[in-house]
């Protein structure tokens, strides 16, 4: 069953949920400042991973104890930030996208801060100031070769692919109003279809093609090739994915966007100061070289090194689709709402 879920409901139902809070007490130690203490909450999306022993290493360097909260993908995230405005919760936010991040910059709820850990790598990828690249990589439909082998049908290899009939049944997306991976895919039609996407996007819903709240859901239960062992071989999740599925599962590589998470400090944040040390962290490089383990994403610091079986199994795609982010900007919200008109009323 398709989650019809509407941009409204996505916030009114969010709801903030304690996923990493350290048990581990606050250690005095020689570099960690004097006036750090309490407590540094990060607003992150639900598929942030950090590691007990990554909490502790913080709350020892940093003097703050952690606490984060995740109330789903990281449009609820962009959302519950905007909605907060000037009386915010939360003293930090990692997750937000950059096809949503100007949506965040406009709202005026992020405080100027650059990271001095801030690689030169990553320097252009840096947002007025105001948001901090800390991973990077690419969202693509992901393919279970073995499904299209057993079944003897060949893999899609284009965009226009999907939209017939004998694909669209076998695709699990993810909502553009709550998932980042659905945005990027959105964008990405969008940019490839042009004035065509709307009917591009009426083709995959009357065929049949699924919509997921989030990417955990699309990615772990709905398709065939994970562990959830779906009935969907076809789905929508990031170029790195291959690299858990051992070279089981490819992209498309036609359908490949860049995508890259930012972190940021909350303008009127209760503890600035702790968010902008967990930024700081962030971008050190034992937390950098973990991203591909932890997050399936890859390092903005170019000189980290990368696993052996990405360079297999999850290399970048050298040409992906490269929206105009200065058009997103001005039409995310219109490309959202046109996409759920069209989900809600006109999906077969």
């Amino acid at each position: 069953m398709q989650r019809r879920i509407t941009l409204a409901a996505a916030i009114a139902t969010a709801t903030l949920v304690l996923t990493g809070c350290s048990a581990v007490d606050q250690l005095s130690e020689p570099n960690a400042s004097e006036s750090a203490g309490g407590t540094v909450t990060i607003l992150t999306h639900d598929s942030f991973v950090i590691t007990d022993e990554q909490i502790a290493a913080f709350e020892d360097q940093s003097g703050y104890q952690l606490q984060t909260t995740a109330p789903g993908d990281a449009g609820v995230v962009v959302n519950q930030l905007v909605l907060a405005g000037d009386a915010p919760t939360v003293d930090g936010v990692y997750g937000v996208e950059n096809f949503s991040a100007q949506t965040l910059v406009d709202a005026g709820v992020l405080a100027s801060y650059t990271s001095p850990n801030l690689p030169e790598s990553a320097n252009e990828l840096m947002i007025d100031d105001l948001l901090t690249p800390i991973d990077q990589g690419q969202v693509c439909v992901n393919i279970d070769h073995a499904w299209f082998t057993e079944n003897g049908m060949p893999e899609p290899e284009t965009l226009e692919d999907l939209a017939q009939p004998e694909y669209a049944e076998l695709l699990v997306t993810t909502n553009p109003a709550t998932s980042s991976p659905g945005l990027a895919f959105l964008v990405a039609t969008v940019t490839e279809q042009g004035e065509d996407w709307e009917d591009y996007w009426q083709q995959l819903l009357d065929g049949g093609t699924k919509v997921a709240s989030g990417w955990s859901d699309a990615y772990y239960v709905d398709f065939s090739g994970a562990e959830g062992q779906g009935a969907y071989p076809l789905v929508l999740s990031y170029s790195s994915s291959p690299a858990e599925a051992d070279g089981a599962t490819g992209v498309l590589e036609a359908s490949c966007t860049p995508q890259v998470e930012y972190a940021g400090v909350v303008e009127g944040a209760a503890n600035p100061e702790g968010a902008q040390a967990f930024i700081d962290f962030m971008l050190a490089e034992e937390f950098q070289t973990s991203l591909p383990e932890n997050m399936y994403m890859y390092p903005v610091d170019d000189a980290t090194a990368l696993p052996e079986a990405w360079a297999e199994h999850a290399t970048l795609v050298d040409d992906p689709i490269q929206p105009d982010l200065a058009e997103v900007a001005a039409q995310r919200e219109n490309w959202i709402e046109t996409w759920t008109d069209l989900f809600e009323n006109g999906a077969g």
